[in-house]
């Protein structure tokens, strides 16, 4: 029986996956901070290649800049390797070998000397957070700055300065990957997170640590899968675009439920972003998967700002909405260098992997569950409910009960997870002990 202390180990036990790889995200996105990434450059790949080490089968594809891809063209390779603001003192500012942040995103190149007056305009602050380095970008625009906190902007001395940033920009490659386990059916679950930030823990590096870890999931726990699940890790926006530009009719044809993954890391709130329909496969999973959990927060699509915008755009209407812990935008210390490991905790990203986990096992266990007797089964002879039945009790079963009474193989196990108003993790759990007990069978229907 599913009482309340199995119910108490369904939703919150630490398997031994969650110790032995959940907890390794932490490590691997305190390898990854350093790496200056943005939308290109040996930063990015570098990334791409750590992911790669930890993922064998993930395949790194490169296109050229200076390719249209839909209505955008790739931009021109960006690399950074130093930069830093000098007094005529000798005393250094904005050292980028300090903190990456400190380099206006896709600057310019420059080596000059100026006057504090005329240095001013090129460097970027956040005047409501004047004790945070701002995270900047100038992608398609040619500009060379810097970026620091305002309070340490206002103490500049005045003086002659040597402002140098030494970066490349011309034509080159955008990098992105993708990683697709074959299942049984040549349907897909996708999976989308980006690779474009420099050192910020939330905003960066949860998505990708996290999707690695929901991938190595997958491969210890599903030997033979029933479905095909795909993971994209790409630059945002613009590798989002770029990759669709490339495989949307082929994932058009595939893919029936889709997530994509950002600022999966801290443990303030969870967070659902609908998909433009707001009604798909996906927004019923996430939403029956987030059910009971703390602090439950959904958008709608017009609160998007993620991929999320490029996979459910008209013409490309894929089934996939956005999963966060809290918001991007929604937390203080967005866009700025206090994303970091004050913000990201294990609990945080174990939650996150947890929910993922749920849907993933929800395709894995039984997508539309049918009752396969005519009535009510006689769950007392199965061991299925208590010996004794009174009034106290029937709160025992009521999940059980209620299961059976929506599992018709029409009702999805997240529509009924919904109906029911159950988290998903225990919905599965009802599903396999009915399949266990012969009671129950699984249509999988091709969508």
């Amino acid at each position: 029986m599913l009482n309340n202390k199995k119910i108490e180990e369904i939703l919150n036990l630490k398997t031994k996956f969650d110790i032995e790889i959940g907890n390794q995200m932490i490590d691997w996105m305190k390898y990854l901070w350093n790496y200056p990434r943005s939308l290109t450059g040996h930063g990015t790949l570098d990334t791409l290649s750590f992911l790669k080490s930890i993922n064998p089968e993930l395949e790194i594809h490169s296109y050229d800049s200076g390719d249209k891809v839909l209505d955008w063209v790739i931009p021109d390779e960006w690399n950074i390797y130093d930069a830093y603001i000098e007094h005529e003192s000798g005393q250094r500012f904005a050292e980028f070998t300090k903190n990456n942040l400190h380099v206006l995103g896709y600057s310019i190149p420059c080596d000059t000397y100026l006057p504090l007056d005329e240095l001013l305009v090129h460097i970027y602050t956040q005047a409501d957070q004047p004790d945070l380095i701002p995270y900047v970008t100038s992608y398609y625009n040619e500009k060379w700055g810097f970026c620091m906190s305002d309070n340490a902007k206002k103490e500049l001395p005045d003086g002659k300065y040597h402002a140098v940033i030494n970066s490349k920009k011309g034509p080159g490659v955008l990098e992105l990957a993708d990683l697709i386990i074959e299942g049984e059916s040549r349907d897909e679950i996708f999976f989308s997170t980006y690779i474009c930030h420099p050192s910020m823990a939330n905003n960066e590096l949860s998505g990708p640590v996290l999707s690695s870890s929901l991938i190595q999931y997958i491969k210890l726990k599903y030997n033979n899968p029933k479905y095909t699940y795909r993971f994209v890790f790409l630059p945002e926006t613009i590798g989002s675009i770029t990759y669709l530009s490339c495989n949307a009719k082929e994932l058009k044809e595939k893919v029936i439920c889709g997530f994509n993954l950002s600022c999966v890391g801290d443990n303030r709130a969870y967070s659902h972003i609908e998909s433009r329909k707001g009604n798909t496969l996906a927004d019923n999973a996430l939403q029956a998967a987030l059910i009971g959990l703390n602090n439950i927060v959904k958008y709608s699509f017009l609160e998007r700002g993620s991929d999320e915008r490029q996979y459910c755009a008209p013409g490309v209407d894929l089934p996939v909405c956005g999963f966060c812990r809290t918001k991007y935008g929604e937390y203080s210390e967005y866009h700025t260098d206090a994303d970091n490991f004050d913000v990201v905790t294990e609990d945080g990203l174990n939650g996150a992997l947890n929910v993922m986990k749920s849907i993933v096992d929800a395709f894995e266990v039984a997508l539309f569950p049918k009752i396969n007797v005519k009535c009510e089964p006689q769950l007392s002879k199965y061991g299925l409910r208590p010996d004794i039945s009174q009034k106290t009790n029937i709160d025992d079963i009521r999940t059980r009960s209620d299961f059976i009474a929506y599992a018709d193989g029409e009702n999805s196990v997240f529509d009924i997870s919904n109906k029911i108003k159950k988290n998903l993790k225990l919905v599965v759990a009802e599903a396999k002990e009915l399949e266990e007990h012969g009671l129950l069978d699984n249509i999988n229907v091709v969508l």
